[in-house]
């Protein structure tokens, strides 16, 4: 069990265990006047056994019909990371995160309006209080694997910061080639990874 507030991950080896719990679980908070959320509930087959069987059906299936699907079991979504099942580069296998659509987009707004506010304040400090929202960003989504996406992230806040510094005028402050002199004058922290997930794989075959 993996829980943070009111979310929570619970890990079975075998399905049937799985429904069994949902049911139990489903009546022991009904109990207490409670119920799950089910549409932020399903079980799911994750982790290394169900990769090597989404692999097995996508060949099996590209064998008799010509089309196979990714190969890869379904994923999840827990504290603002979908993970998803993959392979590192010796091709064993890894659970892999990234930010999740959801936050992404989440996190890209409040940066565009903070943005889009505060455009009017002195450079120097526009620029610094951006490179703290960035630096607390890249901190909490920089784990491992999760680093074309703090790129997108911030060639997006780049984006809207050259569209919101062009509106602080009537006239057009920035080409594209001033915004980047703009941008070695007042650098924006780089992406960086900060988090290795390190991970184990139990003896009977339960992926943690």
């Amino acid at each position: 069990m993996v829980r943070y507030a009111d979310d929570e991950v619970f890990c079975f080896e075998k399905e049937e265990e799985a429904k069994e719990f949902y049911q139990e679980l489903s009546q022991r908070l009904k109990a207490f006047g409670l119920e799950l959320a089910e549409e932020k509930t399903r079980i799911i087959a994750f982790g290394w056994k169900a990769y090597e069987q989404a692999q097995k059906d996508k060949a099996t299936k590209k064998d008799k019909d010509g089309h196979g699907g990714n190969g890869k079991p379904e994923t999840f979504d827990f504290l603002g990371f979908t993970h998803y099942c993959s392979t590192g580069r010796n091709g064993t296998f890894r659970v892999k995160r990234k930010t999740s659509d959801k936050k992404y987009r989440t996190s890209l707004a409040n940066v565009k309006q903070w943005i889009k506010k505060y455009r009017h304040l002195p450079k120097r400090m526009l620029m610094d209080m951006l490179s703290l929202k960035l630096r607390g960003y890249y901190q909490y989504y920089g784990v491992q694997d999760n680093i074309e996406m703090l790129n997108r992230f911030c060639y997006e806040v780049k984006r809207h910061l050259f569209k919101y510094l062009n509106r602080r005028s009537q006239r057009r402050s920035y080409t594209w080639e001033k915004f980047n002199l703009f941008l070695k004058e007042f650098p924006l922290p780089r992406p960086k990874i900060y988090h290795k997930m390190a991970e184990r794989k139990a003896s009977n075959g339960v992926f943690w």
